[in-house]
């Protein structure tokens, strides 16, 4: 009796995807991709991936833009589902479309959306997120002393009308701030940082801490 009713739960618990963002040129880098800047002598994106995993997300799919071939080549992205976006140089928006197209159709209540240029966000700020799911018409984010940050999750109600006004590199930002009283916001000020890396000196942080 137990056990079917634990198998009966497991059946009705939301089905949450993970989604990474990992286009970016770093422009401000000097044009060295984001998803192929080394931590722990391993490429960025790789870290981003078992993030997403060990927060619990049932898959990931990575949107790729910026030299996808080299990052096909050199990273380790097994069991993910890789996508391009030819687009990638217009902005996040065209990613965010490229990821969520993937997932219509896939069984998906939810996706917990995280950008490969935040490597202090852990999987402990993907767990506390990704626990926020209901439905198919959860919104929630992450809160950094009240303040909204990534990760980001959307209940696939919301994909068709997310997907719509994502331009250039607004991303979901557009949506989000015409339902902000939907956003079930989750603290993780204590156990994240959100800061990205977009100049020589956050390249010298990352540095820092995969020495």
């Amino acid at each position: 009796m137990t056990g079917e009713r634990y198998e009966e739960e497991d059946r009705t618990a939301p089905v949450v995807a993970g989604l990474l963002l990992a286009a970016g040129g770093g422009r401000r880098l000097g044009g060295r991709p984001k998803a192929l800047l080394p931590l722990r002598g391993r490429p960025l994106i790789e870290h981003a991936v078992r993030t997403l995993r060990a927060g619990g997300c049932d898959r990931v799919h990575v949107v790729l833009g910026a030299a996808a071939g080299q990052v096909r080549a050199r990273a380790e992205l097994s069991g993910c589902t890789v996508l391009d976006n030819p687009y990638w140089e217009s902005g996040m928006g065209s990613s965010l479309r490229v990821g969520l197209d993937s997932l219509t159709g896939t069984g998906t209540d939810a996706v917990v959306l995280l950008l490969v240029d935040q490597p202090w966000i852990g999987s402990g700020a993907v767990t506390r997120v990704r626990s926020a799911c209901r439905s198919t018409a959860t919104l929630a984010a992450a809160s950094y002393g009240g303040r909204r940050g990534h990760p980001v999750l959307f209940g696939s109600d919301h994909w068709p009308g997310i997907a719509k006004s994502a331009e250039g590199d607004q991303g979901a930002r557009a949506y989000l701030s015409t339902r902000a009283d939907e956003i079930e916001l989750v603290e993780c000020g204590d156990i994240a940082d959100p800061t990205d890396i977009d100049t020589p000196l956050d390249l010298e942080r990352l540095k820092r801490i995969g020495s």
